[in-house]
């Protein structure tokens, strides 16, 4: 009976219920809408001078999340 309990405690420990976790605070809808606006801008690469500066910023941060150098901020 000590080992059931000890081995539930240690389930229940290692679940996260923490609000500011990833998975709990991330939007579906939201999500959904970054990537069609993201397609969008992706379209409009290839002349960067069409993009508005709104297009060209999301752009530029999609970027620089897909390059491969480190973050020295």
């Amino acid at each position: 009976m000590k080992y059931l309990l000890i081995l539930f405690l240690f389930l229940i420990n290692n679940c996260s219920l923490n609000k500011d976790s990833n998975y709990w605070t991330e939007n579906p809808k939201k999500i959904k809408i970054d990537q069609k606006k993201m397609s969008e801008i992706l379209k409009k690469s290839d002349d960067i001078t069409t993009m508005s500066i709104e297009e060209y910023d999301i752009y530029i941060d999609d970027y620089i999340k897909k390059s491969k150098y480190p973050n020295i901020n």
